[in-house]
């Protein structure tokens, strides 16, 4: 498979080192762990509203009527939450969802993006994985910054076969 290149405007610099530092502090008010059933509903609301607000360029009735069929797909796949204490509560504010090595998603509630929970995430599969590979919409630029800052690849584009949409396949490989 060839590597595909891709190049995107890079943060400003200043931006990511603050950004780095933020995500290399140890974070205590944090755990991941395995999704529980009686966490689908929360876990699957983060779902619709993080792809309505990241893919404001496909319809939102495509991500309502995928709701249901998602929730089910989450509680039968093998899906990781994020728990952080905020206010003196305990609340999953994000998860990661794999098909083996293939990682179906990526989703983090508004209010805490940026913080470096995606990032605690993908590193969390990273430690337990050789390699991984994603779909990410061209259009999602952010997604796409995130996981070359992350070491991803683009190795092929290709054409989402439910949305219309262009996408990259990007793939990680431990070094």
């Amino acid at each position: 498979m060839a590597t595909v290149q891709i190049t995107l405007e890079l943060l400003p610099e200043r931006y990511a080192l603050e950004k780095e530092k933020k995500c290399k502090e140890k974070r205590e008010n944090v755990m991941i762990r395995e999704m529980k059933e009686a966490d689908a509903n929360q876990v699957t609301r983060i779902w619709l509203d993080s792809n309505r607000e990241a893919h404001d360029f496909i319809p939102a009735e495509y991500w309502e009527e995928n709701y249901q069929a998602v929730k089910e797909a989450l509680l039968q796949g093998e899906v990781y939450v994020c728990e952080m204490e905020m206010a003196g509560k305990t609340d999953i504010v994000g998860f990661i969802g794999l098909n083996e090595d293939f990682i179906e998603g990526i989703f983090v509630r508004d209010n805490v993006r940026s913080r470096g929970v995606g990032r605690e995430l993908l590193d969390y599969v990273k430690d337990r994985r050789n390699q991984l590979m994603l779909g990410v919409y061209q259009k999602n630029l952010r997604a796409i910054r995130f996981y070359q800052r992350e070491e991803f690849l683009v190795r092929q584009e290709g054409v989402d076969g439910n949305t219309g949409e262009k996408e990259y396949t990007m793939l990680w490989r431990r070094q």
